[in-house]
């Protein structure tokens, strides 16, 4: 009887969004049997096992020349799960050289909220020019240009929105301002229960909440400006 891997190789929310988290922050091993993530939120780790039912000990770790450990990493063998892995797209020493991947459209955007809690950010600002103008930005980093074309096709496919790509020092930038970025949240948490990391969504909705009361607040006056004409 063919042995059994410690994954269930099985597409859903919970497993999509973790395969997200593998593009960013997982690593596979030359051996071609061990898988490893790693993050500085031990949250994040904890989420990633708990998606794919892994029981393996987290643990902290250190990187480069560094001599505290500031890291936590969770590491497993699983030669049926690796050759999955292999099979969608993902390599080793994947950083600068991952390109397209093999997700079912039914689950991409649970893979692209694993993605954005790996490596992706948001921010926000008030422009100085406009006092009353709030922007916000949702971007994906990645050294690879590749694998953010890609992802930047996708989402022109799905959502008929359009990221801006630049350059930084050592990766690049897919970058949504305001209206591309509220469609893409409103896409990436879909409901609710979904396996996320909870203060980068605190941080996305406390922007969100203040776009709309910026947009309630101009609304306002400019019904206040057509009373008074």
């Amino acid at each position: 009887m063919k042995p059994l891997g410690k994954v269930r190789i099985k597409w859903s929310p919970e497993f999509a969004y973790a395969i997200g988290l593998l593009t960013t922050d997982g690593n596979l091993s030359s051996d071609r049997r061990h898988i490893n993530f790693t993050s500085k939120d031990r949250n994040l780790v904890k989420i990633f096992s708990e998606c794919l039912k892994i029981k393996n000990k987290i643990r902290k770790k250190t990187r480069a020349r560094e001599k505290i450990k500031k890291y936590f990493e969770i590491q497993f063998g699983d030669v049926i799960f690796y050759k999955f892995l292999l099979s969608i797209g993902l390599i080793p020493h994947k950083s600068k050289r991952i390109r397209a991947l093999m997700i079912p459209d039914k689950y991409f955007f649970d893979f692209l909220r694993g993605c954005f809690d790996g490596d992706g950010t948001c921010y926000s600002y008030r422009d100085p020019r406009w006092l009353s103008s709030f922007m916000f930005y949702v971007a994906f980093t990645s050294g690879s240009l590749s694998f953010l074309e890609w992802l930047r096709n996708k989402l022109k496919y799905f959502l008929k929105i359009h990221g801006h790509i630049t350059k930084q020092k050592r990766a690049w930038n897919l970058c949504f301002a305001k209206r591309k970025a509220k469609i893409l949240i409103s896409r990436m948490y879909y409901k609710n229960n979904l396996p996320l990391l909870k203060r980068k969504y605190k941080k996305l909705k406390n922007i969100l909440d203040i776009d709309n009361k910026e947009i309630a607040k101009s609304l306002n006056e400019r019904v206040l400006e057509l009373v008074d004409s």
